[in-house]
């Protein structure tokens, strides 16, 4: 079911959202965020559980009650499992937990989350990610109203992993409803947990448009390229440096900048090494806040996500936004979206490598890919026509309304 009804629910709720991961810092983090702020703003009660580290900051309006659980822990000796292989900050993976982790995990979210429970009595749960956490949720509150959100890289993550993988699937399955990105993803989910298509309902993801707009930023002779993402081998990183030496263009033409956290210390040496032997000077920026990615974005001509998985990524609409023309593999369901929200765009769309275990590129085949994507850049940078793409369907105000329309069925 596609839902596009902007209407404010009369009712106002009792909602209860739950991640096991960070908030803020990834796109499914944004994801969380948004909701919970514009649900606040239309007059939601809500509260928050969030598997974080004791030194994080939360960033959610003064009215939601946060009952945080921290990882590295007395309660908790271990870091955040992370959804993703390689995560912007210390985390470990899911393919890592045993019997005796996977005991205190659920124990310490079930004292939490009862907590939250008695003292709000939500109307109704709101989970992100459609793996363990809400598989969890799902048994021990049978009769409660439990929707989960599903970001893409939980369907990665479940068809990686063996951990607890039927009873996941059989939980998952008896959720109230599952909201998702795009139809595509709508397809994946059904054939995973054997869902009702009338209990999917396909969203999508929003920006936020009070940050990502076009400024009147001062550029520089140079031509600047951007890539905003995990700086990972995942995110093709890899593969957008081998396209760039591809590019036909003086080493006094062209500037790239690279923001992001890293995955493995490991990996980001290999990945700094490659950059360093570049004729074009590539900067590291780290991981920026939302305000200095939409200047930087401002600044830049062309983004870049080269990327091997995505659910529906959030960054593709922030760059677009602020001006950026885009150049993106071809993702699954993801140009489809695009097409069906925003009007006159002009993304190019990068024909992916075959793959193996679902993210991960057969290696033969790379060259090729990288050849398509130096192609497409260099397209995009000398494209000089202003874009202008409508992206007025995207909102997160739309968004949240969206799916409080699915809760008032």
């Amino acid at each position: 079911m596609v839902v596009g009804k902007d209407t404010v629910p009369t009712k106002k709720m009792k909602i209860l959202n739950i991640t096991a991961q960070k908030p803020h810092s990834t796109g499914s983090g944004t994801y969380l965020t948004e909701l919970v702020q514009n649900w606040n703003a239309q007059g939601h009660e809500q509260a928050v559980i969030t598997g974080i580290y004791a030194d994080d900051r939360l960033y959610f309006p003064k009215e939601i009650k946060v009952y945080p659980i921290y990882y590295k822990s007395k309660a908790l000796p271990f870091p955040i499992f992370g959804m993703s292989d390689e995560m912007p900050y210390e985390s470990m993976k899911y393919s890592d937990m045993d019997e005796k982790i996977l005991q205190k995990f659920s124990q310490i979210f079930r004292e939490k989350i009862e907590l939250a429970m008695r003292e709000m009595k939500p109307d109704v749960i709101v989970c992100h990610h459609l793996y363990l956490l809400t598989a969890l949720v799902r048994e021990w509150y049978p009769d409660k109203k439990i929707y989960g959100i599903c970001h893409g890289s939980d369907l990665r993550q479940f068809l990686k992993n063996t951990l607890k993988r039927e009873w996941i699937r059989e939980k998952i399955g008896k959720l109230n409803g599952v909201i998702v990105l795009h139809e595509q993803q709508k397809q994946l989910v059904q054939e995973i947990f054997q869902i009702q298509q009338d209990k999917i309902y396909i969203v999508g993801v929003g920006y936020n448009q009070s940050i990502f707009w076009k400024r009147k930023e001062k550029k520089t002779n140079k031509k600047q390229i951007v890539f905003a993402g995990k700086v990972t081998e995942k995110k093709g990183i890899f593969s957008l440096l081998h396209a760039l030496e591809k590019l036909s263009y003086n080493e006094n033409e062209l500037a790239i900048k690279i923001a992001g956290g890293i995955g493995t210390e490991k990996e980001f040496r290999k990945i700094r090494e490659l950059a360093e032997k570049s004729r074009y000077p590539i900067t590291f920026l780290g991981i920026l806040n939302q305000e200095e990615l939409a200047k930087l974005f401002s600044k830049s001509d062309v983004f870049v996500l080269p990327s091997f998985y995505e659910g529906l990524p959030l960054v593709l609409l922030e760059a677009m936004a602020c001006g950026c023309k885009i150049v993106c593999s071809n993702l699954f369901g993801v140009k489809q979206w695009i097409a069906e929200n925003v009007q006159g765009e002009e993304v190019e769309f990068i024909k992916l490598p075959s793959m193996k275990n679902t993210d991960e590129p057969v290696e033969e085949e790379l060259p090729q890919f990288e050849t398509r994507l130096a192609e497409g850049i260099y397209k995009k940078l000398e494209q000089y026509r202003e874009e202008k793409p409508d992206l007025s369907r995207v909102s997160w105000e739309g968004i949240s309304l969206r799916i409080l329309e699915v809760f008032t069925e």
